[in-house]
């Protein structure tokens, strides 16, 4: 299928404005995507049509909530593959999922002398929660090391893996760098050693085809707003029976079943962990957002997608004094790089003067930055609507950048 991008482009209401007196380009989307009509409709539609609390009333417009909502969980189940409705509980986005789980898997199930295994690509969101789970708990946190392309070291990871591994939580593609992680082969090693693995699916969720069960992950997270929806909003999918095996992780209305002032019983997965009244017309929305990326197909916008990034590459490789950080084998459509002598915060400031939209600083990596010694990268990352066009004019801009502040 080959996609009509200026077609695509008219449904991003956003992208046709100036900024600083120039045409915006926005290379920001690993932070978050814009948004189609479709959604923002959505949107509106709830609130001007039947917004109302949804699973409690027997109203009409209740009622017609309750079924926009729950639609939406199972579109999650089929754009994930998971085996039941039951297994997809949605969060406030990627990194409540992952708190929810380092707290109600990771602090009910290690001990001390239990080991969890993080890689040196994680995004803070990934570390943090395991630290508070590890000093919880006494169990001790190991680091998968990488080499200089921004890559794994498996032979590394293999050593660390014992018998006191319980938990290993990965990122399944750097947003730093865009490496692609061999995540089949993480899983079955983990599994071997009788760990259950955690996958950080922030980035791979709008890039890559995902079937968790033929991954085998026993939890994978994503958020709604880097996959063309809202923020706001995210995914936890979590086998059934260890879902089953988790306490709570907040308390209040939806998650109970009967409470009484000497004992509170909880009610069923999802709702178990989906407590008080939630982000109700975000999560309608966020439908409108996969159903987006469905029609236009996964494999069609990461080709395209993938033919912006290697342009961007070849175009930055000939500005001297240039290098690009993350040079993995496989790797999602992110670009970062630094310049010799240039701060990085001038490069992206300068760049938003020309209309320009890209991430400087350490990307909620900084254990990252540091292993790379530097401070941080200038990052430019491209969605379907960017065009070879803005891709050519970023590159032009970044020389004349580069020359002048050289």
């Amino acid at each position: 299928m080959s996609l009509d991008i200026q077609k695509i482009r008219a449904e991003f209401p956003v992208l046709h404005q100036n900024v600083q007196g120039k045409p915006l380009i926005y290379f920001d989307n690993a932070a978050t995507s814009q948004k189609p009509r479709v959604v923002t409709e959505a949107l509106v539609a709830y609130y001007n049509g039947y917004n109302a609390n949804i699973h409690r009333g027997i109203h009409t417009l209740a009622e017609k909530a309750t079924v926009a909502f729950e639609e939406t969980r199972s579109t999650v189940q089929q754009f994930i593959g998971a085996e039941s409705l039951e297994e997809v509980i949605f969060t406030k986005g990627t990194t409540e999922a992952l708190n929810l789980i380092a707290t109600c898997y990771g602090k009910t199930f290690l001990k001390a002398g239990d080991e969890v295994i993080i890689s040196n690509l994680e995004h803070h969101s990934n570390i943090v929660p395991w630290q508070f789970a590890c000093e919880a708990t006494g169990a001790k946190l190991k680091v998968i090391p990488i080499n200089e392309a921004g890559e794994l070291d498996m032979d590394e990871f293999r050593k660390l893996l014992t018998a006191r591994t319980k938990i290993v939580s990965v990122v399944h593609i750097s947003n730093a760098l865009g490496t692609i992680n061999p995540v089949k082969e993480i899983i079955k090693l983990a599994h071997g050693v009788g760990a259950v693995v955690v996958l950080d699916g922030a980035q791979s969720a709008p890039h890559l085809d995902i079937d968790v069960k033929d991954l085998d992950c026993d939890f994978y997270v994503f958020s709604a707003h880097k996959v063309y929806a809202p923020t706001g909003m995210g995914v936890l999918y979590g086998k059934k029976a260890l879902l089953n095996a988790m306490p709570p992780y907040l308390g209040g209305g939806e998650m109970i079943k009967e409470v009484s002032f000497e004992k509170t019983t909880f009610n069923v997965l999802p709702y178990k962990f989906e407590a008080g009244t939630p982000n109700i017309a975000d999560t309608i929305a966020f439908k409108y957002g996969l159903d987006y990326v469905q029609q236009l197909g996964k494999r069609n916008i990461a080709q395209h997608e993938n033919q912006l990034a290697q342009r961007a590459t070849e175009g930055l490789q000939t500005i001297k004094g240039l290098r690009l950080v993350g040079t993995a084998k496989e790797k999602a459509s992110i670009v970062s790089f630094v310049v010799e002598g240039v701060h990085h915060l001038d490069i992206g400031m300068l760049l938003d003067a020309q209309g320009v939209a890209v991430r400087t600083g350490h990307h909620c990596t900084q254990p990252l930055m540091k292993r790379l010694g530097i401070e941080g990268t200038v990052r430019a990352s491209f969605a379907v609507y960017n065009t070879t066009e803005e891709v050519d004019y970023f590159v032009r801009k970044t020389a004349e950048i580069v020359e002048k502040l050289r």
